[in-house]
């Protein structure tokens, strides 16, 4: 059986045990930097987060980024304690503070605080927020396609945990995995609450059927920034692309199927459940979206 991968799967690079990392004003050593027990992030997963790529030294669609941050801070009722300019001046004062220029990756975490009492109502955290910025040097590196298994988890409700809420709380994504991984996959593809495919526990989840792009509805699945602009792409390059409801009956009869998101941009699927898509490799129309994807990228780092 071959090794298995993740779509977050990157290069090694020795820098990153010296990287230094943003934490409340500070930026300090990867071995300082750290929370208190009682932070509301660590004990409860109340805060919400946001994972950037730079590209010759720019943060790929940071306007974009930065309106969902803040639009998931208002959702969750948590006041940043700073303006958009402020947040993206920590970012790019970290990554001054590290000599990055490229092919770095940035998770963005933000969390109500650190609470008086180990309990959850919001009103206990006492001191925050506590945001922080870990940037690490990575270069994506996939020997091969990803294999998936469908799992029973599920994305959340929009009455429970709404999917387009990039929160801390991702322990049914990571059960979700965990069962995958036990099934032998890289990792898992979720089904929405009516049963049609929705996401995978890390990624959005696409497939290729007779030169037509689909995905799903958006309404289970995360609000990804990489997801939206294939769709643009799509519909400005002529690649007939729908957002709509499909089977796993569709699925394994593919003729390709891909993964988006920030850090990998467009991940091929060789396998889903024990069967093969397409050919196994990456397929034609995946490779196309790629090399858009690509050019977007380079028009964004040149504006």
């Amino acid at each position: 059986m071959p090794e298995r991968i993740s779509t977050h799967q990157s290069e090694e690079d020795a820098r990153n045990e010296e990287i230094l990392i943003y934490l409340d004003g500070r930026i300090v050593p990867r071995a300082e930097a750290v929370v208190s027990v009682y932070d509301s992030g660590f004990m409860l997963g109340d805060g919400i987060w946001e994972g950037m790529r730079l590209y010759d030294g720019r943060w790929a669609f940071l306007d974009a980024h930065m309106d969902r941050l803040f639009e998931a801070a208002r959702a969750i009722d948590l006041d940043i304690g700073m303006d958009r300019q402020a947040v993206i001046g920590a970012l790019l004062a970290t990554q001054e503070a590290n000599g990055m220029t490229t092919d770095a990756h940035a998770r963005l975490m933000i969390t109500r605080g650190v609470k008086s009492r180990p309990f959850q109502h919001p009103s206990l955290s006492r001191k925050g927020p506590t945001i922080t910025i870990i940037m690490e040097h990575s270069r994506p590196d996939l020997p091969r396609p990803i294999r998936l298994a469908t799992v029973p988890h599920l994305r959340g409700l929009p009455m429970t945990q709404d999917p387009k809420l990039n929160s801390h709380s991702k322990l049914n994504c990571i059960l979700a995995c965990i069962a995958a991984e036990k099934a032998g996959a890289d990792e898992a593809l979720m089904l929405d609450v009516n049963g049609f495919v929705n996401t995978t526990n890390a990624c959005n989840f696409f497939i290729v059927r007779k030169g037509e792009v689909w995905t799903s509805t958006g309404d289970y699945c995360m609000n990804g920034i990489t997801r939206a602009k294939v769709i643009d792409l799509c519909r400005e390059n002529g690649i007939p692309v729908f957002e709509r409801n499909f089977s796993l009956v569709d699925t394994y009869g593919a003729d390709e199927a891909f993964l988006t998101g920030s850090f990998g941009a467009q991940t091929p699927v060789g396998e889903i459940d024990g069967r093969r898509i397409g050919d196994g490799q990456m397929g034609p129309m995946t490779e196309r979206i790629r090399a858009l994807y690509k050019d977007l990228i380079a028009r964004e780092v040149r504006a």
